[in-house]
């Protein structure tokens, strides 16, 4: 384990350091190269990091540079220099984002410019493009994003996008290109772009794990009537509340470190007794008992609260499984009143 990384830094913290060091105008371009989600995670991160000693920064810096030295583009192509010096620096998620800008066309800024978009705009942008163009370009926001343009669309079109994003292969560069140049002259842009790997039941699948849970219902149940055997393995790969049961109890500790207890506590309420005493025996004694007595006491809520805490947790845990913190299991999916 690096010198950082026994200071408690986790990736954000680290390139947060790195971007603070290098000045503002070289950060300014590094951002540039950052999504929305990426730019945020940073500057939450930036803000988070309090003051921090010479002995730390120096190791960021360090690290950096063993990486970049460890490395060279002799004797291996620049495109997998570039993606391990990226990855070893940034992590692995806000890697892959920044290396798809960059080594796959750079400036995407038709498509690209969609990821800052709000979902009703964005569905409003598209709702009279063909079907299989709203499937590529959902396939190509991130799957939150993509749920809440889904669910600006109406209801028999929802299913019918969700069965093309989930037998999508793949987009030739040329399509993907004469995409983002028609988009970036309705957004009065200008660029390019050389992507072809969205689309898939996987994707499908995070989508669907982001959009409400009766409108995940309504969706299966129609994506299953045109397809059942491809409904169930779209539903196969979701990753639904119920299912932390099936973590193992390290990664439920790394996941309620970074969970507000107030979530937690509304997450709970709709949750079988299985999964309680998952998370109650990864909590401390003390923690546990106060964590009972408040559910308890806590009166009737929404269900849509519940949900809404649910997913913030799932959204913490993904994020986690993504840098390789923790292991998820199987999937499924679950609905009704608290």
């Amino acid at each position: 384990m690096s010198g950082v990384q026994k200071q408690g830094l986790d990736y954000d913290q680290r390139a947060a350091v790195l971007l603070m060091t290098i000045g503002e105008e070289s950060a300014a371009e590094v951002l540039k190269h950052m999504g929305p989600k990426e730019v945020q995670r940073i500057g939450v991160a930036m803000t988070s990091i309090g003051d921090i000693s010479k002995d730390v920064v120096k190791g960021v810096l360090e690290e950096f540079l063993e990486t970049v030295n460890s490395q060279t583009s002799v004797g291996m192509g620049a495109e997998e220099y570039v993606r391990n010096v990226l990855t070893n620096a940034l992590g692995h998620e806000k890697a892959t984002g920044i290396i798809d800008r960059i080594l796959l066309g750079g400036n995407s800024k038709g498509l690209e410019s969609l990821k800052w978009m709000d979902a009703r705009a964005i569905a409003e942008l598209i709702q009279n493009e063909h079907p299989q163009i709203i499937t590529i370009i959902l396939s190509y926001l991130d799957s939150d994003h993509a749920a809440l343009v889904l669910s600006e669309f109406p209801e028999k079109v929802q299913a019918d996008i969700m069965l093309r994003i989930a037998t999508l292969e793949g987009v030739q560069p040329a399509a993907m290109k004469e995409l983002n140049d028609t988009l970036e002259k309705q957004l009065k842009g200008g660029a390019n772009i050389q992507s072809s790997a969205i689309g898939g039941v996987k994707t499908a699948a995070d989508i669907l794990n982001f959009v409400d849970g009766a409108m995940e219902a309504v969706i299966m149940e129609k994506v299953k009537e045109t397809d059942e055997e491809l409904g169930q393995e779209i539903q196969d790969l979701m990753f639904v509340f119920d299912n932390l049961v099936d973590v193992d109890d390290r990664g439920i500790q790394t996941i309620l470190r970074e969970v507000a207890t107030d979530t937690l506590l509304l997450a709970l309420k709709a949750t079988d007794d299985e999964l309680k005493e998952k998370i109650f025996g990864n909590m401390s004694k003390r923690a546990a008992e106060m964590l009972r007595d408040d559910l308890e006491a806590k009166g009737p809520v929404r269900l849509s609260e519940v949900e809404t805490a649910q997913k913030e947790i799932l959204t913490i845990t993904r994020r986690l499984a993504d840098e390789g913190q923790i292991m998820l299991g199987g999937g499924g999916s679950a609905e009704e009143m608290v």
